[in-house]
This record gives structure tokens, C-alpha cells and sequence, in this order.
């Protein structure tokens, strides 16, 4: 079967982008001073001349005139600058390219045949750990070792007193609102308790949501990782030498430690999935029930500061000791903003008072005006 015009003119045009795919890599090579992650670059460089060679073959049966392309403007501009200010600074540019040419040959007969989509995609991946940092750890990791940025426990407590946060400052601004109407002390309570229910509900629907399609993603990437493996065995095995590569480990090195996962079974696809995807498969991003029960707890731990006092006063003294107990709340949220923020303790409680207490004020403002009005 004939290639069509629109056909001629893809071939053409892939050539192009791997042409200059290839140029741009080996002014990388080029710039980079780490020699092993130089290393990389140029492996990655003599891929992309394949795949050149590939379209020019494509060109050829089809009996297409076709003259050696050279590097457009574009990949000319982004290799001097890479010459000019490092290797490091290019990469965000490089990895959209090469997540690009992955969406377009994904679409391609002739490129999927080829196996060109999981090549895109395995450079788009190497680029990501490069873009950590050239050799050695990647800066999370040194973190991690340093004990500086508590990941785990720091985001469970980020994620605490943000979840307390948003039941506080949304009910204390709810039964403002309320009050501020002039509405009776029952109505207030209740009001404050069905803003407690809907918006702890609703958090944690939403935090279920959330961890569920994270997880459904997670399983789905690593299915899609699976039958790359059975398909593309070596190509695979490739990209893993190229990542351990990037990380600092010397060609041998690397080509050892992916051999020996290689050859263990299960530990080629687990491994694929922490280092390529950022993805554990054991964990997957956590229980979606917990996330959301805990979402639930969170909110209404925040929620119920505002609202308590109307369970036993009336009238002014109510709406006082409300906002005196959720200033008190506030404070306390500054100072749990401060552990992960490194901001000053009376800094971030001074300032989370009054974003609280000006959210307050406005509805208050607001309910003020409404009950006029009704009136």
C-alpha cells in the first residue's frame, strides 16, 4: 500500500523531531561535566539517530526524495543555551519533548511497531531523574538521609492541621455569619452543626476520591509497566541502566545492578515502579477508607470549636467565647503551620488569627446585612 501525502509529510516530520532530538542530546553531553551522566546523554543521542534512520528508511520505501536533515532552529537555540548556561537548565524542555513525541508516535502504526513510543517514553523518564540533579542522589533522597524533610511524618502532620484548619475557619465564618443575622441561639447551633456534618463529609468523600483515583492511576501505570517488560524486555532493561546511570553509578555498575533485577523475579517491575514512576507498589498511595475517615476526624476536631459554647450560653457571652475559642484554635493551627513551614511560632499564629478572624468578620458583615434586609 502507497503512503499517502499526509503520510510522506508525518515521515518527514518525525525525521525532523529526531534529528533534532539527537543534536539537542549531544550538546548535553557535551555541556554535562559529570562524565557518567555525559555518558547518558550520548547513549541517549545514538537512539535518537536510530530513530531517524528509522523515518529515513520509511521515506526511502516509499520512494519519497528526502535530503539528510539538519537540526532546526528551535533544537540549534536550546543547544547553545545548554553549551552556554549548563545542561541542568535544558532539561524541563527536553522532558516536555520527549513526553510530546510519546503522545504522537502512541498514535503511529508504524512508530508502535517500532517500539518507538516506549523509547520516547524511557527518555522522558531518564530526563525526569537527571532533572534531580546530575550524579549521585537525587536531592529528596539526601534529604531523606540528612533527616532534614520528614516526609512521611511531615506531610501526615501538614495534612492534620490543614484538615483542622479548613473545619475551623469555615465554621467559625459559617456561625458568624449566622449570628450576625441576629438568628436565635438554636439556630446558630444548628446551623453550626450541619456546617460541621456537610463539610466533614464532604472532605472526606473527596479525600476518598482523591486516594482512590490516585490508586486506580497507580495500578494502572504499573499494568501498563508489566506488559512493557514482557514486550520490550531489553529496552527496558536499557532504560533502567540508563537511570541507575544518571544517578552516578559508572555503565558496569549500573548494568549489574539491572542484570541482577533482571534476573530475580518480581524485582524487575518493583523496581521499575519506584524508580521510573515514584510509585510503591505495596503502598499506592496509602488506604483511601483511612484518607477519608481521617479527612472526616480532621474537619470536625476544627469544626467544633466554633459551635461547642452555644451547647451551654446564650446570647452575647456565646458569640464571645465562640470566637474566643476559636482564636485560641487558630493560634494553636499557627503554631502547628510553623513545624513544617520553619516560619517563627508568633509569626505564623499572629497571622493565622487574623486570616481566621478576618474570614469571621466578613461573614459576620455579611449576615449583618442579610438580616437587615429580611427584616
Amino acid at each position: 500500500m502507497a503512503a499517502s501525502p499526509e503520510d510522506l509529510s508525518r515521515y518527514r516530520a518525525n525525521l525532523q523531531g529526531e534529528v533534532d532530538g539527537a543534536a539537542l542530546y549531544s550538546a548535553l553531553a557535551e555541556a554535562e561535566s559529570d562524565p557518567k551522566v555525559a555518558e547518558v546523554y550520548r547513549r541517549l543521542a545514538a537512539v535518537e539517530e536510530k530513530h531517524a534512520f528509522f523515518w529515513q528508511q520509511q521515506l526511502h520505501k516509499a520512494g519519497a526524495d528526502y535530503h539528510s536533515a539538519r537540526p532546526g532552529f528551535r533544537a540549534r537555540a536550546l543547544a547553545w543555551l545548554a553549551r552556554r548556561f549548563g545542561a541542568t537548565t535544558m532539561l524541563p524542555a527536553v522532558a516536555a519533548a520527549e513526553a510530546h513525541d510519546h503522545a504522537v508516535y502512541r498514535d503511529q502504526p508504524e512508530a508502535v511497531a517500532a517500539g518507538l513510543p516506549t523509547d520516547e517514553k524511557s527518555h522522558a523518564r531518564v530526563i525526569r531523574v537527571a532533572m534531580a540533579g546530575s550524579g549521585g542522589l537525587a536531592g529528596p533522597e539526601i534529604a531523606k538521609l540528612e533527616g532534614r524533610h520528614r516526609s512521611g511524618s511531615g506531610n501526615a502532620l501538614r495534612a492534620a492541621v490543614l484538615g483542622a484548619n479548613d473545619g475551623l475557619v469555615s465554621n467559625t465564618s459559617l456561625v458568624m455569619g449566622v449570628a450576625g443575622a441576629a438568628a436565635a441561639e438554636q439556630t446558630i447551633l444548628l446551623a453550626g452543626l450541619a456546617g460541621l456534618i456537610a463539610g466533614a463529609c464532604s472532605m472526606a468523600m473527596g479525600e476518598w476520591l482523591s486516594v482512590n483515583s490516585a490508586r486506580e492511576l497507580a495500578e494502572r501505570q504499573i499494568a501498563m509497566e508489566r506488559d512493557e517488560l514482557e514486550q520490550f524486555p531489553e529496552q527496558e532493561r536499557e532504560e533502567l541502566i540508563l537511570i541507575y546511570q544518571s544517578k552516578g553509578l559508572s555503565e558496569t555498575e549500573a548494568t549489574s545492578v539491572a542484570d541482577r533485577l533482571f534476573a530475580k523475579d518480581g524485582a524487575a517491575i518493583d523496581t521499575m515502579a519506584r524508580e521510573e514512576l515514584g510509585i510503591d507498589p505495596k503502598e499506592l498511595g496509602g488506604s483511601a477508607w483511612v484518607a477519608g475517615a481521617s479527612s472526616f476526624m480532621l474537619f470536625s476536631i476544627g469544626a467544633i470549636f466554633p459551635v461547642a459554647p452555644f451547647f451551654f450560653l446564650t446570647g452575647t457571652m456565646a458569640i464571645m467565647t465562640s470566637l474566643a475559642l476559636s482564636g485560641l484554635a487558630l493560634i494553636m493551627i499557627g503554631v502547628g503551620t510553623s513545624l513544617f513551614t520553619g516560619r517563627g511560632v508568633v509569626f505564623s499564629a499572629v497571622r493565622q488569627l487574623l486570616i481566621g478572624y478576618a474570614a469571621a468578620g466578613i461573614t459576620y458583615g455579611v449576615g449583618v446585612l442579610v438580616g437587615v434586609s429580611l427584616n
